[in-house]
């Protein structure tokens, strides 16, 4: 492959859309969930309706899912996934309220002595926002390592290079979970792959020889660009095919993200916030025509 995915740069529009669906069929290791229909942001309830709709949507397509809250109705993802042979990933989102982190992080507990959590985050882009101190994060951290089964690995998520800057955190977690995005730091996508990888290699070294996982990766469809970095319907197929690609030639776990769009990120995000998911806001997919794809329900690879 070469550093650009230049391979892809002479195909049409439809030949993008037929490698998308081949590989989209083929299955990917991992997907962020995105629970939130129009109207809905963090905070709002969801319910068990939604979910296990869009649970069934994106089921025949990933192994695992990654959540990211244990309260107002996001414990019950991981418990519905499990239903559909999903593995998980579970974040407890922590922020600036005290009140609200002990709710998350009580919430993860009980999934995970419940049987329904395979991997643990205490927190996600903490240090980046700001919203705690280093050693608060630790304090979440260690308490949630002690309360769980100690076969289930416990780790933090945020940007790669938080790992470098911050080796307490990194040493506190079982596995390295990392946030790896060319394009918030304005790469084009002729060299995104290249800087991806790159950045799973600064974490890796962070970790000391510790699993890194890449948890969210993606590139937006629409909106406006940063830098080099241009959202595009073209684009984001191109990005998808080369890290797919990647993730299986090279055995690297990554969470895609995202599942669905949701219109509430534009106000963290700007416009392109409401445009990373592979399937649109109205829950169809994107990219190909859904009636390429086999029906819903239907394996199309065997789960290991």
């Amino acid at each position: 492959m070469s550093l650009s995915g230049g391979h892809l740069d002479n195909k049409t529009t439809k030949g993008l859309q037929y490698i998308f669906g081949k590989i989209l069929k083929g299955g990917m290791h991992g997907l962020c969930f995105s629970p939130y229909e129009e109207g809905q942001e963090p905070g709002s309830q969801i319910t068990e309706a939604q979910i296990r709709r869009r649970m069934e949507i994106i089921q025949p397509y990933t192994k695992w899912i990654r959540s990211f809250s244990c309260t107002d109705g996001n414990e019950a993802i991981p418990r519905i996934a499990k239903e559909y042979g999903i593995k998980t990933l579970v974040g407890a989102w922590l922020g600036d309220d005290d009140e609200i982190n002990k709710n998350e992080v009580a919430g993860l507990i009980k999934l995970a002595n419940e049987g329904y959590v395979d991997i643990a985050a205490v927190g996600n882009e903490v240090m980046y926002r700001g919203d705690l101190s280093e050693s608060k994060l630790l304090e979440f951290m260690k308490g949630v390592k002690g309360a769980i089964p100690n076969d289930i690995p416990m780790g933090y998520v945020d940007a790669y290079y938080e790992f470098t800057e911050r080796p307490l955190i990194a040493e506190a977690c079982d596995v390295i979970l990392a946030n790896c995005y060319p394009y918030w730091e304005g790469c084009s996508l002729e060299y995104s792959l290249l800087y991806m990888k790159d950045m799973f290699q600064q974490a890796l070294k962070a970790g000391k020889g510790k699993k890194v996982i890449i948890t969210e990766t993606g590139w937006p469809s629409q909106g406006s660009g940063l830098h080099g970095a241009l959202p595009s319907f073209e684009n984001a197929m191109k990005y998808f095919i080369n890290s797919q690609k990647w993730s299986q030639e090279d055995n690297i776990d990554m969470f895609y993200f995202s599942s669905f769009d949701e219109s509430w990120k534009v106000g963290a995000e700007g416009d392109v916030g409401a445009y990373w998911g592979l399937w649109d806001k109205n829950e169809n997919i994107k990219f190909v025509d859904k009636t390429s794809l086999v029906s819903r329900g239907k394996r199309l690879f065997k789960m290991v």
